[in-house]
């Protein structure tokens, strides 16, 4: 009888975790569905009767949700439209002429400023004409604003966006600590969060308090089923670690493709309501600002204290130091290890949670590929496989990404910064800030 149950766990747990995962996808769908329709329904399409009038309120960080553009002309058309989510709006006109769009200054966060606000358009019929791309920026900081000012602005902010790297630098990090293997779609799990964030919270309306805890739920399970399904086997085969890790790139394409085919170049966004922009001296900061980064600060905590004060936390470090020692000792070494995927990816979607709910320009299909290469640059600039030095390291490249501009680089330059300091720090430490130095040869 016993070895009939052993014979039958696998089959049960694989159909379990099928079932799941269709639960998942179909959340995924169900969460474009929505979307797509909302799209399509604010889509102008010309005909012979009329024409489209088409553009996007585009900011230096991104594109901006509920602006307002009035469009006055012929016929006495005199229309205030809001953009969507993806920053466009469209207007179906009947009459042939001039139209003029104007930017509604009043619409905007106190913290931007109208770049190119107004503009004249000659419409002719059956056609879609796409007016200028209106821009927006980051209020300028003016001559009275001292240098030292705009630092610690520039560091509040180098320490938000450090905080939420840290999120999920420190599940990157745990996974190459006890495998090794060195994960090229864990940016993709960020996204992930970001977008079922938007699922639960806008689109189901569940709001923030019910939806973040089924965030991490689904992404912690996502965690569960690729060890259980996927990982695991290919270990216990004695795939290598190269070989692995092409699986985990093939694996983040696939992923960035699946969501492009379910939201386009759509930009998703967790918004519960419209912060309005604070200030404490030079800090100007929002409300989702200072939750995004107390919650950063306890989740990261209770993981250090985790990993330092309980049995569990122990045995980690322990296959992180030595697997085969470990296993030698009793300890379940596929147990841990599995443990360390469901907490790397619950981490990671708290990330992308909370990065949809602070960072303006919100989560497309491709942001797992920028935010991949500031996580790889935090882990490996504090030390491969130690959470604490991901920790140092998040914090380090937020610090630069977002000090950068302020030092007058140009805000294209800021991620190359941040690989800059990686490469020079490693001339001088190869093996990272926390990093143990280790015998080639």
């Amino acid at each position: 009888m016993e070895s009939r149950a052993v014979v039958w766990q696998a089959p049960v747990t694989k159909i379990l975790a099928a079932f799941f995962l269709t639960i998942l996808t179909l959340a995924a769908v169900a969460a474009v569905q929505p979307a797509r329709a909302s799209a399509s329904a604010s889509l102008c399409l010309p005909s012979a009767n009329n024409s489209c009038i088409t553009s996007t309120v585009r900011s230096d960080s991104g594109v901006i949700a509920g602006a307002e553009v009035r469009v006055t002309g012929p016929g006495g058309v005199d229309e205030t439209l809001t953009t969507d989510e993806a920053g466009k709006f469209s207007l179906s006109v009947t009459e042939t002429g001039e139209y003029t769009l104007v930017l509604v200054p009043e619409s905007l966060d106190e913290s931007l400023t109208v770049t190119n606000g107004s503009v004249t358009l000659n419409v002719p019929r059956m056609n879609r004409v796409r007016a200028p791309v209106f821009g927006v920026r980051t209020a300028d900081y003016s001559a009275t604003t001292s240098f030292s000012d705009q630092l610690i602005n520039g560091a509040f902010s180098g320490l938000r966006l450090g905080l939420l790297l840290a999120l999920a630098s420190i599940g990157l990090s745990l996974i190459y600590g006890t495998t090794g293997l060195s994960n090229f779609a864990h940016a993709e799990q960020v996204t992930l969060g970001g977008m079922l964030g938007y699922l639960f919270v806008n689109q189901w309306g569940l709001g923030l308090l019910v939806g973040a805890p089924l965030v991490l739920i689904a992404a912690g399970f996502t965690g569960w089923f690729q060890d259980r399904v996927l990982w695991m086997p290919l270990r216990r085969r004695g795939l290598g670690l190269a070989q692995m890790m092409i699986v985990t790139i093939g694996l983040s394409l696939t992923l960035q493709y699946v969501y492009q085919f379910f939201i386009g170049a759509s930009t998703v966004k967790v918004l519960v309501f419209n912060p309005t922009p604070q200030s404490l001296g030079p800090i100007s900061y929002t409300y989702p600002d200072l939750i995004a980064m107390a919650v950063s600060v306890v989740v990261i905590s209770l993981v250090g204290y985790a990993l330092l004060r309980t049995r569990v936390g122990r045995a980690t470090r322990a296959v992180s130091d030595n697997p085969a020692l470990a296993s030698a000792s009793g300890i379940d070494v596929d147990r841990v290890i599995r443990l360390v995927w469901i907490v790397a990816t619950t981490l990671a979607g708290l990330s992308g949670l909370l990065y949809s709910l602070v960072i303006q320009r919100g989560m497309r299909w491709d942001s797992g590929m920028q935010i991949l290469l500031l996580l790889f640059a935090a882990v490996t600039l504090g030390g491969l496989g130690t959470a604490f030095g991901a920790l140092i390291g998040a914090l380090i490249i937020g610090m630069v990404v977002e000090l950068t501009p302020v030092l007058g680089a140009p805000g294209d330059l800021k991620y190359a910064s941040a690989l800059l300091i990686l490469i020079l720090l490693l001339m001088v430490r190869p093996q990272g800030l926390l990093g143990r130095a280790e015998r080639v040869g």
